[in-house]
């Protein structure tokens, strides 16, 4: 059972949540989502362990259709960043502010950037893309991040200084539009740069709240200086380009894994 502790570990994180939310806001809709999420992610990281090819992806699925569809298009609740924005203007602590605290500001102290790689619903199709390992070197474009985080902050107040009518459904077409533009251009990226994820690496607003909780992350890939042959494998498959050879947390991209795993299962001696 030791080798499936971090599986168990996730689940029971994500059952907590989900207990203590169901609990404090009296609302099973909680319980029942953080239970699905915290499921689908502890069997993504059981069929990693049992070596499954696809285990990753099957969890992007999962999560990223649900949120995308169940959560974004039947529910209507804007999960983008905007979404974010409004609920916490209005003073309301539910979806895209619990969803947001629990995913991308403190869960990341444990899981790091694990959302990125396991639940986001634009990467999900990215990964499907043919430059699963980056073709070119990493560019020094992530200004563009912090810029798209001012936009989405400066739309959402607009609004409400504009003392808007029918707000949400201002957010929710805000949602369906914001989607469709992240999708043209996190794909158009992909094939200019030939790299799946260089929407991730530059344009993301979301990374302006993952990357400095992930430097503190619990959960991290490590390197068994014993075993490393410095045979470079590693680095090249690394789809955002982390120098996981070196453990310490000011290492090269060090707050850009999303922990795929692929520099694990390529690694020829087992060092990862």
């Amino acid at each position: 059972m030791k080798q499936y502790r971090l599986s168990i570990i996730l689940l029971s994180v994500f059952e907590t949540v989900a207990v203590t939310l169901w609990l404090t806001k009296d609302n099973l809709f909680y319980l029942f989502n953080f239970s699905y999420i915290g499921l689908s992610i502890s069997l993504g990281v059981f069929l990693f362990i049992r070596k499954y090819k696809y285990a990753r992806r099957i969890v992007q699925l999962l999560v990223g259709l649900y949120m995308l569809i169940y959560l974004g298009l039947i529910c209507q609740e804007n999960m983008q960043i905007e979404g974010f924005w409004y609920y916490l203007f209005t003073g309301v602590f539910e979806a895209a502010t619990i969803h947001y605290a629990v995913a991308k500001i403190f869960g990341p102290l444990i899981f790091g950037r694990g959302w990125c790689g396991y639940a986001c619903w634009t990467a999900m199709v990215l990964d499907f893309l043919p430059y699963k390992e980056p073709k070119e070197p990493r560019r020094k474009l992530g200004w563009i991040r912090y810029i798209t985080f001012t936009l989405s902050l400066v739309f959402v107040a607009a609004i409400f200084l504009a003392k808007a009518g029918n707000i949400e459904r201002i957010m929710f077409c805000s949602f369906v539009a914001g989607n469709i533009m992240y999708y043209a251009i996190s794909i158009a990226l992909a094939f200019a740069f030939k790299d799946n994820r260089a929407f991730c690496k530059y344009i993301c607003p979301i990374t302006v709240f993952l990357k400095p909780m992930s430097y503190l992350s619990l959960i991290r890939i490590k390197c068994d200086k014993e075993k490393c042959i410095s045979c470079g494998k590693c680095k090249r498959v690394c789809p955002m380009n982390v120098d996981v050879t070196n453990n310490s947390r000011k290492r090269e991209n060090g707050t850009e894994c999303i922990l795929c795993m692929e520099c694990v299962k390529n690694c020829p001696k087992n060092a990862l």
